[in-house]
């Protein structure tokens, strides 16, 4: 904790005002050392010049509710839940020596929105897992639009040497690019549907660096990107906060207007 403390206060001495929290089994964090992920991340949140905290991929299987109350009760952590899903079929799940069922992270969906209404979830779906049936790739079509993310990456299987997965059956290429296209259509129409809610809302909107000469661009806490038009401000936003109205909403982007400032400048 020391160390992730030390760092943390290094780079908003540097000026980042937004750090994401990342790790292999990021939720399992802290276990050696009784502590949870939780933990971490309030200790983030109280130090100076951080105004956001975010969480990188986390397993479904080990976050609790009293987890969640805690990260409820922080104003800098950031609601965009990156629940790595993998497949929405039990079958395949099971094949893949997943420790959840879909019903299971559905739960934990519920759980979610209930303490963090306007939460975005996003997740990584694989396609073309060996032996995954048609009927089992509907399944997880079915189970991604049941949920709503906000966004999925998809990944095609590949076979990793020494792996139980790379001695079974596998399928030919243009199965799994078919797949992949028809999820990636799915998640398209997701995205579409996500963004088409935060209009009319104003958000916090964290600018980046400047390359596009007609637009401002940054992100809400949600991870949805954020545009404005650059036509009444040359001066660059970047590394400022300012509350936007949300006017319209594109295929993978919002566009709006400077409401106020939010924080110092």
């Amino acid at each position: 904790m020391e160390s992730l403390i030390k760092e943390a206060k290094l780079l908003a001495e540097s000026g980042h005002r937004e750090i994401v929290l990342v790790g292999i089994n990021l939720a399992f964090y802290g276990q050696e050392y009784g502590l949870r992920l939780v933990d971490a991340v309030e200790e983030c949140c109280k130090i100076d010049g951080i105004d956001r905290v975010r969480l990188g991929s986390l397993e479904p299987e080990i976050i609790s509710n009293d987890d969640l109350m805690r990260l409820s009760r922080l104003s800098k952590f950031c609601p965009q839940f990156h629940l790595s899903l993998q497949s929405g079929s039990d079958s395949v799940l099971k094949r893949m020596n997943r420790r959840y069922t879909s019903d299971e992270y559905f739960q934990l969906v519920s759980r979610i929105r209930k303490i963090f209404p306007n939460a975005a979830f996003t997740t990584d779906i694989m396609v073309g897992f060996p032996q995954e049936t048609e009927a089992e790739f509907y399944e997880s079509l079915d189970f991604a639009e049941k949920v709503g993310f906000a966004k999925i990456h998809v990944f095609q299987y590949s076979p990793r040497k020494g792996t139980p997965a790379a001695k079974m059956a596998q399928h030919p290429k243009f199965v799994k690019e078919q797949r992949a296209d028809r999820m990636k259509a799915l998640s398209a129409e997701l995205q579409r549907k996500y963004l088409k809610t935060l209009v009319g809302k104003t958000v916090p909107v964290l600018f980046e660096r400047e390359n596009c000469a007609d637009y401002h661009q940054g992100y809400a806490p949600d991870y949805s990107l954020i545009k404005i038009s650059r036509k009444k401000s040359k001066k660059s936003l970047r590394n400022f906060i300012f509350y936007v109205t949300i006017e319209e909403a594109h295929s993978d982007y919002c566009f709006g207007t400077i409401a106020e400032p939010y924080t110092k400048v």
